[in-house]
């Protein structure tokens, strides 16, 4: 990655050392440190430039001429005006001495800085500021569309039983919820829960745009619910209402930024704190780090923003990780549920956190769901209620600072198909748990299935998406109803009683 820049000519690195072996324990650091000692240098040179014009003309300087503000503001003085090109600066066709135009700056910063650089920034998006409230938002997808007659079931339903004779939960198996249903026994974390009025949940929920398309349902709910709605992800305008925040304000639990994060307000990606690392520098030296700081400063680096807070936050990863977790609670095996022991630490940590998402795949369960004692669906939700019951452990009294909402694409249809499986259908269940629920009920419009009040074999979609999420966002976050029409454009909210 490094070793071609080694053939750059000796003064386009350090100025004073061009023995590289001298400047760092690696070359790859050597060259950093050298190039950074380069760019200090113009710098320098730029500085001494611009009083020397600015004396010509009888101007006195306003402040830091090169911007060295570690935000990436931008770089100017009174007086001086960038040429046509945005290269030398201007001034009676006076020769600068020392001079070092913008595009030397960059070109200095970007060789060796940027080769370190990009492949994290790419990956990872960060965000600066102050913290501005400590209630935390965790949204879990459910991937695959989860069939939530199996999770929240209205117990013995006539018309269930008689669609679903051979995967039917039935109700002597169910733990007891209200309203006459009862949640699957593979969820008792949850329903311990629920005794504690920190678990609740909504039946029949989409929204009028939902497909059967995995793709399509998706993407609707992350945009907000609406197939022709603002192209950002909900929790991106959610964010921006929020305004700014910690480097850690917002995470994705994983690889990538979800739909729901898409647009303009940063976001970090990562899988554990330990792995949020500069990609190949793996033990890099703080003077390195320093020189990647100096790269990016001043003269309105297109990168400065980014890199500064970059670095900030692998700073933060790395104070963590000077302490070893010790999770207040036993995490089953996986990746979702060590996703949400990252989430906790995270919490725990105090490092101002306000939304973090995580996804959990393997609910499109077309064959074999299997029965209450076994199967699919038994062992895809023991890993869910044993995974959410151990982050709430984990989080003890700091629970009750945390809502998460756990949502999938769409439900499934009433009726069991030929392979003993569901297929694609329209209302899915919403669950909650956390502080601040109006707990101990099932909330929301719920008439039934008998086939009058059906969706042509569907739960019919009764409780709208963004009703439930609006009311989560008002309740947790602190963003005011008036903010909904933002997050969620052409929706009339409704709130649905989910929140205390």
């Amino acid at each position: 990655m490094i070793d071609p820049l080694l053939d750059l000519p000796p003064e386009a690195l350090h100025p004073e050392c061009p023995d590289l072996a001298r400047l760092g324990p690696t070359p790859g650091e050597a060259l950093l440190r050298a190039r950074a000692a380069r760019v200090e240098a113009d710098r320098r040179a730029h500085r001494e430039t611009v009083a020397a014009l600015a004396e010509d003309e009888g101007v006195t300087t306003a402040g830091p001429v090169d911007g060295a503000d570690r935000t990436g503001g931008n770089a100017g003085a009174a007086g001086v005006q960038a040429g046509p090109a945005g290269d030398e600066p201007a001034g009676d066709g006076a020769a600068a001495p020392r001079g070092v135009s913008r595009r030397r700056f960059l070109a200095g910063a970007g060789v060796a800085g940027a080769t370190v650089l990009t492949r994290q920034l790419t990956t990872t998006r960060v965000s600066f500021g102050v913290d501005n409230g400590s209630g935390i938002l965790v949204s879990v997808f459910l991937r695959g569309g989860m069939d939530g007659l199996s999770v929240v079931v209205p117990a013995d339903d006539p018309h269930l039983l008689e669609a679903r004779p051979d995967i039917a939960v039935r109700g002597g198996a169910l733990l007891p919820l209200d309203r006459g249903f009862g949640l699957h026994p593979a969820l008792r974390p949850l329903h311990e829960l629920w005794n504690r009025g920190q678990f609740t949940a909504v039946p029949a929920v989409s929204t009028p745009e939902i497909s059967r398309s995995h793709f399509q349902a998706q993407d609707c709910l992350e945009r907000g619910g609406s197939a022709t709605g603002a192209p950002e992800g909900w929790l991106d305008r959610v964010l921006d209402r929020l305004g700014p925040g910690t480097t850690f304000r917002s995470i994705s639990q994983g690889a990538t930024i979800p739909r729901a994060l898409a647009g303009d307000q940063p976001s970090l990606s990562l899988r554990t704190v330990e792995d949020f690392k500069l990609q190949g520098w793996e033990g890099v030296h703080q003077k390195t780090l320093d020189a990647l700081s100096a790269l990016y400063t001043g003269l309105d680096h297109p990168l400065s923003a980014a890199a500064a807070t970059t670095l900030e936050a692998l700073g933060t990863a790395d104070r963590l990780n000077a302490t070893p977790y010790e999770p207040g609670a036993t995490y089953p095996e996986g990746d979702f549920a060590a996703g949400l022991r990252e989430v906790a630490r995270l919490i725990r940590s105090d490092v101002g956190l306000r939304v973090a998402c995580i996804d959990c795949g393997g609910w499109d369960m077309h064959t074999g769901i299997g029965t209450v004692d076994r199967g699919r669906m038994r062992d895809q939700l023991t890993t869910l209620g044993w995974a959410l019951g151990a982050f709430a452990t984990d989080l003890g009294d700091r629970f009750d600072d945390v809502t998460v909402v756990v949502m999938t694409e769409f439900g499934r249809r009433i009726a069991q198909n030929g392979s003993n499986g569901t297929d694609h259908g329209h209302g899915a269940v919403v669950l909650l748990a956390g502080g601040g629920l109006a707990g101990r009920t099932v909330h929301g419009n719920w008439q039934g299935l008998a086939p009058e009040v059906t969706d042509q074999g569907d739960v019919p979609g009764s409780n709208d998406y963004r009703n439930v999420l609006g009311e989560v966002v008002v309740g947790r976050l602190g963003l005011s109803p008036t903010d909904l029409a933002t997050v969620f454009p052409g929706h009339r909210y409704q709130p649905i009683g989910v929140m205390a």
